[in-house]
């Protein structure tokens, strides 16, 4: 499979990875044999690394506390962001670290059970850290959009139209 198909299965793959083999195949006008090698050589090569559901969970009235938690880093002789991003992405808690440009250096994405478990989590494992400089929380306080996926169908507009 050329680069381009495998661009577009990737793109396919992202938007749904439910979709089957054949159903892949037949919008890439390409055989399933080609796509089963390969979606295999995408996750050989850590192309793929994994595939997963975006829940609402809201839906489910479960309780969960979503942060954004912005990191400072005072720069330590012979450890670089890298080594600090790995030692914060080791903390089972972290969903995802992303180095920043502007203000501060990391992003740090955190899901909880409450308020109280992410502030925890600040003072007793990230904040502890050697290389931390400082954090800033901010609590995600609804989904609108994660990950392409639309989390809840736009209310309906009740204003009624004057024709001004």
């Amino acid at each position: 499979m050329g680069k381009e198909k495998t661009i577009q299965l990737l793109e396919l793959l992202e938007k749904d990875a439910t979709l089957s083999v054949e159903a892949l195949a037949e919008r890439l006008d390409v055989k399933p044999a080609e796509v089963l090698t390969a979606i295999s050589d995408l996750k050989d090569d850590g192309v793929v690394l994994a595939t997963q559901a975006v829940i609402n969970w809201d839906k489910e009235n479960e309780d969960k506390t979503n942060a954004l938690i912005e990191v400072k880093v005072t720069p330590q002789k012979g450890i670089g962001f890298d080594k600090v991003a790995h030692e914060i992405s080791k903390f089972p808690e972290v969903s995802a670290v992303y180095l920043m440009s502007g203000g501060y250096d990391f992003a740090v994405m955190l899901e909880r059970k409450s308020v109280k478990e992410v502030s925890r989590f600040v003072f007793e494992k990230l904040a502890t850290l050697p290389s931390i400089a400082s954090t800033s929380t901010h609590f995600i306080l609804r989904k609108y959009k994660d990950h392409q996926v639309v989390m809840d169908d736009t209310p309906e507009d009740k204003r009624i139209d004057r024709g001004l």
